[in-house]
Parts: C-alpha cells; sequence; structure tokens
C-alpha cells in the first residue's frame, strides 16, 4: 500500500541565490567514454501534444500512426529518443501495446536511453499515490523497452494561470511546494529509495531533475536530497535551465554545475537568455540555442565528464520549432565534446 502524502505546507524562504563562479578548467585531454559522433544524444518531446489532430490520446492510436509522429525526430537527424510520459503514458500501457511501441521504435532506428516521467510528483496531495503507482509501472515499462534511465521529478501539473502565459515559469504554480515540511520531505526521501530499490531489480537507474520551488531547487538542496536518500541506482539531472529561467536573482550557473557535476547520470540541456538591471532589479529571460544563452556547454560539458559524467544528453527547447532548435543543439554538443587524441 502506497504511504499517503502530508498536505502541502508553507514555503521556505529562499536563501540567497549563490553568487561564485568557481572555475570549471579542465586539462586538454579529458578520457571520454563515447566518441562525439557516438555520444547519445536524444531528442526531446516537449512539443509533441498528448493529442491526435482529432483529439484521439496518443496512447489509443495505432502503432502505425505513432510510427508516422515519430517521423519527424528520424528527419531532423536522431537516433535517440526520450520517450516523455506527457505524450505517451508508458505505465498505463499493456505488454501487447509496450511491444508495439518497441517495434515501432526499432522500425524507426530510435533507441530510447530515458524516459522522462513529466510533472508526477509523488508528494501531490491528492495525486501522489496514484503518482508514484504510476512511477513504479513506468519503471517496468521503461525497462522493457530497453531504456537505461528514468526521469523523475517533484513538480507537478501546470495551474491553468501558467498554461495561459507565453512562458509558464513566469507565473506562480498553483501548488505549493512542502519545502519546509521535514515530514513530507523525509516521505519524499523513503519513496524515492523505493522507487529506487525497483529501479535495481529493472536494471535501470533513476535520475532526480532540478526545478525549483521543490527538494531538487538549487543544486545545493539537490546534493542533501540525494545524499538522504543513499541509494546507488538514483542520480541527479541537474536541469540548469530550469533555474536559470526564473526572472529573479539565481545562483550562478558555474556554481550549479560544480556541485551537481558529479552526481549526474542524465542530463537535460537547455539554454536561456537573461537581461538583468541591478538599479531595478528587474529580470527577463528567453529560451535560446545552447551556444547563445548564459550557460557556457561547451565548459559545462567537458567539466562534467572529467568528473565521471558519461551519460545521455537530452536536447530541449521551449518555443517554436522545438525538435529543429534541439537537432541544432545536438550539432553543436557534438562539436564541443571531447575527442580522444
Amino acid at each position: 500500500m502506497a504511504e499517503t502524502p502530508a498536505p502541502p505546507a508553507a514555503p521556505a524562504p529562499r536563501t540567497p541565490a549563490r553568487t561564485e563562479r568557481p572555475s570549471l578548467a579542465v586539462p586538454s585531454r579529458i578520457p571520454a567514454p563515447h566518441a562525439p559522433r557516438d555520444w547519445p544524444i536524444a531528442a526531446a518531446m516537449l512539443q509533441f501534444p498528448p493529442h491526435a489532430a482529432d483529439g484521439t490520446p496518443v496512447a489509443e492510436l495505432e502503432p502505425g500512426e505513432w510510427r508516422r509522429l515519430l517521423q519527424p525526430v528520424v528527419d531532423e537527424g536522431f537516433t535517440h529518443l526520450e520517450l516523455s510520459t506527457a505524450w505517451l503514458p508508458l505505465g498505463d500501457l499493456d505488454r501487447s501495446r509496450l511491444t508495439a511501441l518497441r517495434d515501432v521504435l526499432d522500425d524507426a532506428g530510435l533507441a530510447v536511453p530515458g524516459v522522462g516521467v513529466v510533472r508526477r510528483s509523488v508528494l501531490h496531495p491528492e495525486r501522489g499515490g496514484d503518482n508514484l503507482a504510476f512511477s513504479h509501472r513506468t519503471i517496468d515499462a521503461a525497462a522493457a523497452l530497453g531504456a537505461d534511465v528514468v526521469c523523475l521529478g517533484l513538480h507537478d501539473t501546470l495551474s491553468p494561470e501558467q498554461r495561459r502565459a507565453l512562458w509558464f515559469w513566469t507565473v506562480p504554480g498553483g501548488d505549493v511546494p512542502p519545502s519546509a515540511d521535514p515530514e513530507a520531505r523525509a516521505l519524499a526521501v523513503r519513496l524515492f529509495r523505493e522507487l529506487g530499490d525497483h529501479a535495481a531489480d529493472a536494471g535501470v537507474e533513476l535520475s532526480l531533475e532540478l526545478y525549483e520551488g521543490t527538494y531538487l531547487g538549487s543544486a545545493d538542496e539537490a546534493v542533501r536530497f540525494l545524499d538522504d536518500i543513499g541509494h546507488d541506482k538514483v542520480g541527479l539531472n541537474p536541469d540548469l535551465g530550469n533555474l536559470l529561467r526564473a526572472q529573479r536573482p539565481v545562483d550562478t550557473w558555474e556554481y550549479l554545475v560544480s556541485v551537481t557535476a558529479p552526481r549526474t547520470n542524465y542530463w537535460h540541456v537547455k539554454n536561456y537568455a537573461r537581461l538583468e538591471d541591478p538599479a531595478t532589479g528587474t529580470v527577463l529571460t528567453h529560451p535560446t540555442s545552447l551556444e547563445l544563452g548564459v550557460i557556457d556547454y561547451r565548459a559545462a560539458v567537458r567539466y562534467a565528464i572529467s568528473h565521471g559524467f558519461g551519460g545521455t544528453l537530452v536536447v530541449e527547447h521551449y518555443g517554436g520549432d522545438g525538435l529543429s532548435v534541439g537537432a541544432t543543439n545536438a550539432a553543436y554538443l557534438r562539436r564541443v565534446l571531447p575527442r580522444a587524441r
């Protein structure tokens, strides 16, 4: 029987932003587990709606239609795909449908290194138990598809106000994060440890995604949370963009990388432009490509690899043709990844 999530409490006061910019310099020669051309770089599915044009849920479509919907990923040159439960809830597919999906992916030449469980917080005050059960089922489904990682988080569904906004992160969410409730935090630790045990039995790893307003809302919080879980099959997805896009003072990207890199086993990469006016406190952010935003991914990726990272890079982008921008970002990453010499 799943534990009942504790009710949310008032959020804890934010700690001041870390202004340190530690050096990310690394030796010119870095041992790398993959050549740049072979590194698993996966397309994200942020722009893939959960319904077909006629309103039919993707989960109810025929496999042939799944194949047609995935063709743009192939056309953009990707050979790896992060399957998102926001597009297709894998944890709800029966064995025959999972087999059909695996056949579709094989036909498309798409490997699935990771599955993203999207906005299904195990601490949600009403849906937490269902989300926990769904996460367990998704671990089994991911293993059946041959995925290496299941990515989880503590952020949940967007509020109606967030969905109406141009950029949802500019509007506060509807759920109050239980940051100040030690019982809720202890419950989260226990539930992720339980999921980690299941992942180990299934032959996959878990990766917890950084996201503001949660126990993964800063680099320091995330590492403390991971230490409390204390499971060797649970690592971090340091999605730097989730924190850098906040329109307020934030930790420097260099600090975020320096703290999270040694614990990273999976990585959503995206970038943002930030305009800051210290005189008024105004901060504006906007999505952009990896090479044009405030995060120097050439330095960040090399630093992470030098500290043992060898996992999948998932190229995300909000707005416009995110899949095409993702392909541009994948090409950039292959240029800056270290080469064996």
